[in-house]
């Protein structure tokens, strides 16, 4: 069994606020071919967290290319603590609602509601003891809350064998001006 982790910026760190925003185009089909490429790689289960952004639209990814990979192939939602999302706006806590409805898998790491930040590395030391490698949609140049994730892999790589990628925002050019030529050509990938 192999595991991937993947995480990067929240949507409004993006300042992407709307499923058909240009920019979200971009980074679902970076995110999707990047799926690809680790689930022919052997990877089995996509493992994500809640966060609106790349957390969520990684996991709707992955649930989309499930129709063409083996069945062995899995999706698991892991949440910090319980009640996460419970004081976003109701469109929001709907959005994680439909987005946990679709994975195979979910639970909270911690079974009590949020109370201190221990309670967030926590989780990441759950998610990184439960997965084999990691996927950041992160850019060094430009800091985030995913920086702490990135911390956290960062020192957990030098002392364990977990690989780790990031995407970072010249990536993410370079891959929206690929898509442009490729609608300026005709072309479309599904």
């Amino acid at each position: 069994m192999s595991r991937l982790w993947i995480t990067g910026y929240r949507s409004w760190e993006l300042g992407i606020f709307k499923d058909n925003d240009p920019k979200r185009i971009v980074i679902d089909k970076v995110i999707t071919d990047l799926l690809k490429e680790k689930i022919e790689d052997g990877v089995n289960w996509i493992i994500s967290g809640p966060q609106l952004g790349v957390e969520q639209w990684a996991l709707l990814a992955a649930n989309k290319l499930k129709k063409n990979y083996p069945k062995e192939f899995k999706t698991a939602m892991m949440l910090p603590f319980a009640e996460f999302g419970s004081r976003w706006n109701e469109n929001n806590q709907q959005h994680l609602q439909q987005v946990r409805s679709t994975v195979d898998f979910s639970a909270n790491v911690s079974a009590d509601s949020y109370k201190n930040p221990q309670q967030l590395r926590n989780y990441q030391e759950f998610m990184l003891t439960h997965t084999d490698q990691a996927i950041l949609i992160y850019d060094l140049d430009n800091p985030g809350r995913t920086q702490y994730d990135y911390e956290k892999i960062k020192n957990f790589g030098q002392l364990h064998s977990y690989p780790y990628r990031l995407i970072t925002f010249d990536d993410l050019q370079e891959a929206a001006e690929e898509y442009q030529e490729s609608l300026d050509n005709g072309f479309q990938d599904s």
